[in-house]
């Protein structure tokens, strides 16, 4: 009897105790949601919280990096918890003895070790439900916006161009949806819609160089399959691309993107290696309204790492920096927004009232920042079209000149006669060699001859929409 109740008595105890943290896989590869998307630790890398795993639901694991994530140019600490110290000892341990191979679990097109794939029925779904979102926030849009002669005009106008343009939408949501070098909606942050998708090179030979992209939106409808075209494009190139999502308004305010996209830049950094990333050669790249929220991020990381603050990211891991037809003086763009249909009371809102836009203006942060912190930036490269009326290009130009003053390394590039979306989405529909691409692909392989062989050598992406559709949607293009 007394051993009977002994051994309830054990029994209980186990009972009442807290699970084992779930490992998963040693490989560094996490098991799909049910939505096909994959499961990461959940942590705030903010300073002032403390960084403790959520626990994952049943058949997910934990994504983690399997190599050194930051370079001997690291000046303050980059911050992690004991937990996830000890997890990483341990699949630097396991993945010394599995080298990376076209049928390891990392390899492109795998979804991890002796799972599944999913099935047809289940990528329909998944694809029902970003449809549904995508949808939402257009509506969201709407509602914020108001329904006014402007805006039933610009909703025409947009309803015409998608139309001219769905036979290349259409094309590149079935490489999204169903690509194997595709992997959707990997969770990096315990916030609402702290997911990225992952565009991974096929058949790499070696670690591949690494793109963080923060999608535009006019921070009310960004969203991160915006970036399939661009993924698509680079990963082609030996590139992983990974598309970050973040809170939109009314969802949250700047500081909660802002917050959002250095988590997302922290997840990349730290986890890059387990998908076959170099972590000496990340990127970070934003369009419109995401290139002055990556801006915003870049520029707080390296005032807080000047400072000698706890960081979950170093700036000193950023090769260089994107930013593609985006704004930088908020201040500036305010009237000009208004006038183009995003209104004043709107905008304001978003970024969290008027005192607040000298601090989530780029340009202004720049001239205030000290010579340590300017030293720590990496190259700085803007880009924008000269006929953009959605962001003038005085803005990046104004941008490049403040950051030279201040004698960070800043070049600008200007595109003769294109508007806000046709470097971003009517010229890579066209096929051939874009320029902007081209461009961008330039500065990462600089130091890479094998890549600049191969980047000569490579085959022209193919023609996805008629020529004649995309000057008319040149022309009645809302952006």
């Amino acid at each position: 009897m007394a051993s009977s109740n002994s051994t309830s008595s054990a029994r209980r105890r186990a009972a009442r105790a807290p699970p084992p943290p779930n490992l998963g896989d040693l490989s560094g590869v996490s098991a799909p949601l049910p939505s096909n998307g994959l499961h990461a630790p959940s942590i705030s890398t903010h300073p002032t919280n403390a960084a403790t795993p959520n626990p994952s639901p049943p058949g997910a694991s934990i994504v983690v990096s399997s190599a050194p994530q930051c370079s001997p140019r690291v000046r303050s600490p980059v911050t992690r918890a004991p937990w996830r110290r000890r997890y990483l000892h341990a699949v630097l341990v396991r993945r010394r003895s599995v080298p990376f191979s076209p049928d390891s679990p990392l390899a492109p097109g795998s979804r991890g070790g002796g799972e599944r794939r999913s099935t047809f029925r289940e990528d329909v779904s998944h694809a029902a439900a970003e449809t549904y979102l995508v949808t939402r926030l257009a509506f969201i849009l709407l509602r914020y916006l108001g329904v006014g002669y402007r805006w039933i005009s610009q909703l025409a106008a947009l309803i015409i161009y998608a139309i001219l343009l769905m036979p290349g939408f259409i094309r590149v949501g079935y490489y999204y949806f169903f690509s194997r070098q595709v992997l959707r909606s990997v969770i990096y942050g315990d916030q609402p819609r702290n997911r990225l998708d992952l565009y991974i090179p096929r058949d790499p030979k070696k670690p591949s160089p690494v793109v963080a992209f923060v999608t535009g939106g006019a921070w009310i409808i960004g969203y991160k399959a915006w970036g399939a075209l661009l993924g698509r494009r680079l990963a082609g190139r030996g590139i992983i691309v990974a598309c970050i999502d973040y809170r939109n308004f009314p969802q949250g305010t700047i500081s909660d993107m802002v917050s959002d996209a250095s988590d997302g830049i922290s997840f990349v950094c730290e986890t890059v290696g387990a998908y076959g990333g170099d972590p000496n050669q990340i990127y970070l790249m934003g369009q419109s309204a995401g290139a002055h929220i990556a801006a915003c991020a870049l520029l707080e990381q390296a005032a807080k790492e000047s400072r000698g603050e706890q960081i979950s990211w170093s700036v000193t891991q950023i090769k260089a920096y994107f930013g593609l037809s985006g704004g930088y003086n908020i201040e500036n763009l305010v009237d000009h927004f208004h006038e183009r249909g995003l209104y004043r009371s709107i905008f304001l809102s978003i970024m969290e009232g008027k005192k607040s836009l000298p601090h989530f203006s780029p340009e202004t942060v720049a001239k205030k920042l000290s010579p340590e912190t300017i030293a720590l930036l990496p190259q700085i490269v803007l880009l924008h079209g000269t006929d953009d009326y959605s962001i003038p290009f005085s803005a990046s130009e104004t941008f490049a000149g403040v950051l030279k003053q201040a004698g960070a390394k800043a070049k600008l590039l200007l595109y003769e006669g294109k508007t806000h979306t046709d470097v971003f989405l009517q010229d890579p529909l066209r096929g051939g060699r874009d320029k902007l691409v081209e461009d961008v692909i330039s500065v990462i392989h600089a130091d890479d001859a094998d890549a600049r062989e191969k980047d000569a050598l490579a085959p022209i992406p193919g023609r996805l929409v008629s020529e004649w559709q995309i000057k008319l949607a040149h022309r009645i293009s809302p952006f």
